[in-house]
């Protein structure tokens, strides 16, 4: 049987524990994986033990409230605080998720909360997110048109073409979905993964975009589009309520449509 082990400056430990609650009633742990690249030590989880009475009621103003009153070393990314930048996802009690929309009491017991897994972390809760937003370029996220625009108008697009693109636009490349995904970990140099097709699906519908043979051409490959094997982790996980797997399922039958 083959055995498979951890090296060692991979293995995570026991970091340090802090509390400030004292012998408050209304309080919570959450232990939260740190690293940091310049101190040549392997990653830990430290615990932090805070008084739910003197923050916010979402797991990014428990974070915020750590760094400013307990802990200013811990890294993490945040924005808007209103789920829309996407800047604050994390894996939080072992989903993928936003930080500044998941709330505290959705928790019974301790909350752990790491960065989202199988990507490269560049500090604490900071993945590297560069391989991903040069995926999401690769798809050229734009109109493209072979003929001039109107002299006198926009490119008008009726209500129902609209509605077409309902579901894909509200997309934040938070990352949650891609993450999630097994075929991503596994193949995420070659695979697109769900968050990218999702957002390429919302260019090829647009009935504005006069580019959809190249698009979908780009597109069909054994493993830009077809890693996909339906494992539904990127619509369960994601925390706008998309549905990425039905928007890769589509390009799917496009591609098939078009051979027919």
């Amino acid at each position: 049987m083959a055995e498979f082990t951890l090296p060692k400056n991979s293995k995570i430990k026991k970091g340090q524990s802090f509390s400030e609650a004292g012998g408050a009633s209304n309080k919570k742990t959450f232990r939260i994986y740190r690293w940091d690249p310049d101190s040549g030590e392997n990653p830990r989880v430290d615990s932090y033990e805070i008084n739910l009475d003197k923050c916010g009621p979402m797991v990014l103003d428990a974070l915020i409230y750590i760094k400013n009153d307990i802990d200013p070393s811990l890294t993490f990314r945040r924005s808007c605080r209103e789920g829309i930048c996407g800047s604050c996802s994390m894996n939080i009690g072992g989903t993928n998720t936003l930080a500044c929309t998941k709330g505290i009491s959705e928790y019974k017991s301790d909350i752990a909360i790491y960065p989202l897994p199988h990507m490269q972390v560049k500090k604490d809760l900071v993945p590297d997110m560069s391989h991903f937003y040069a995926q999401y370029a690769s798809i050229k996220p734009w109109i493209q048109t072979q003929t001039p625009p109107p002299p006198d108008s926009e490119r008008l697009q009726s209500k129902p073409d609209r509605e077409k693109i309902d579901g894909l636009y509200e997309c934040i490349l938070c990352a949650c979905c891609s993450t999630s995904c097994p075929s991503y970990w596994w193949n995420s140099d070659r695979y697109l993964g769900p968050a990218i097709l999702l957002q390429a699906y919302r260019w090829i519908i647009d009935s504005r975009d006069e580019n959809t043979g190249e698009r979908l051409d780009e597109l069909e490959d054994p493993y830009r589009l077809y890693r996909c094997h339906t494992i539904m982790n990127c619509t369960n996980t994601c925390p706008k309520g998309l549905n990425p797997a039905k928007s890769i399922a589509e390009i799917k039958k496009l591609l098939i449509s078009r051979t027919v």
